[in-house]
């Protein structure tokens, strides 16, 4: 039976972890995500659920116990934040490499310096190649389908890797709205028992996790990690389903908002989604064929269904929340750019790179690079890469 009450982003991606009741917890502070581990601890104290919860030093410890109860059999969940997601980078790639299903909720906030304790995707876009799968969220509501969703994608036997579950730091892991969520026992019946692959406890039959690999082997080790990731791509739609079929409240891969016959598309994750939506829904009603594409998977990124949603769109504006250095452009813009090189038609992309350190994105500035858009069909002119709501 679901019930609706008003959540937290936080509150929404606790009460998730509750009702998964994992074995093992390992964490460290680090605003914006502090807060799911105080909300967690609580659930401990209580008796609500049986999870031994590990307050270690740092997060490199964290992800490092993470790694080691996730290796003796155990279901792990953690959180983490920024400058703590950058201070685990060397144990991301082992967490992967060792097949770790191991979930994270990412409270995306912003690198620094100069020191921002606000909301951009800088510290989830620099770990996207560390074998870790990637699954963003809008709003509470997705938040807590995901981290539910993460279990059983990350634990699934064609799958054991890492999934990172991403959320805007204070937008909407602070900011109350009104949602569903589920009894307990319907969510544990969702993700069912975890049985552990093999065990660093299971004295019968002894295993080696975390050896020296030279030249010989390596390269096939990553290739299993490849291989984890593309069997990734059914396994969600999979689960996806069922989660559908359950509970009422489907996912895909990404959301197709007003696409199907758009001139103008816009593409962006997360929270500024909804902005981007409310404005197209007005420019529906002017008779302006506008559309939103929302990724959900940023890894395994669903390429050829992107592209195949997109090739008859005439103009793109693909909104970064991240930079990428010395590119063309932001990191969701160069994966778009990839995705079409493998359709005939040839739409043309801008990038434009937006609220970083929580700069305000309002819908007018959505309908600034709308009439930028437009005035490019009449025009051809247009910058391919700008930024929004920057200073002079």
């Amino acid at each position: 039976m679901q019930k609706f009450d008003a959540f937290t982003g936080n509150l929404a991606v606790a009460t998730a972890m509750k009702q998964i009741n994992p074995d093992v917890c390992a964490a460290y502070p680090i605003t914006p995500s502090t807060e799911i581990m105080m909300i967690f601890a609580d659930f401990v104290s209580n008796g609500e659920v049986n999870t031994e919860l590990v307050t270690v030093e740092s997060e490199h410890s964290a992800m490092s116990a993470c790694i080691g109860a996730s290796l003796a059999g155990g279901r792990v969940m953690t959180a983490t934040s920024s400058a703590g997601l950058a201070y685990m980078w060397e144990l991301l790639s082992v967490a992967s490499g060792l097949r770790c299903p191991i979930v994270m909720t990412c409270v995306n906030r912003a690198l620094s310096a100069p020191l921002n304790i606000h909301c951009d995707h800088s510290d989830a876009m620099g770990a996207r190649d560390t074998g870790w799968i990637q699954i963003f969220s809008e709003n509470a509501q997705e938040a807590y389908d995901n981290v539910i969703q993460a279990i059983r994608i990350a634990e699934h036997k064609d799958v054991k890797l890492p999934v990172m579950v991403c959320v805007d730091g204070f937008i909407i892991s602070h900011s109350y709205e009104k949602m569903q969520y589920m009894e307990d026992k319907e969510v544990r019946d969702f993700v069912g028992e975890f049985k552990p692959y093999k065990s660093l406890l299971n004295v019968e039959k002894p295993e080696t996790f975390g050896a020296m690999v030279l030249p010989n082997y390596y390269m096939e080790f990553k290739r299993q990690v490849r291989e984890g990731m593309e069997r990734a791509r059914q396994v969600i739609l999979e689960v996806g389903e069922e989660f559908s079929q359950r509970f009422g409240r489907y996912y895909s891969n990404f959301e197709n908002y007003m696409l199907d016959d758009a001139d103008f598309v816009f593409v962006v994750m997360n929270s500024a989604a909804g902005t981007v939506k409310h404005v197209v829904k007005n420019l529906r009603e002017k008779g302006i064929k506008a559309g939103v594409l929302k990724p959900r998977v940023f890894r395994p990124f669903p390429f050829k269904e992107i592209a195949d949603t997109l090739k008859n769109s005439k103009i793109i504006c693909v909104l970064d929340r991240a930079e990428t250095f010395g590119a063309e452009g932001g990191p969701l813009y160069l994966e778009i750019k990839s995705a079409l090189q493998t359709i005939e038609s040839n739409p043309t992309v801008i990038n434009r790179i937006f609220g970083l350190g929580q700069r305000d994105f309002l819908p007018y500035h959505v309908e600034n690079v709308f009439k930028e858009m437009r005035n490019y069909l009449d025009s051809g002119n247009i910058k391919m890469f700008d930024y929004v709501n920057l200073r002079d």
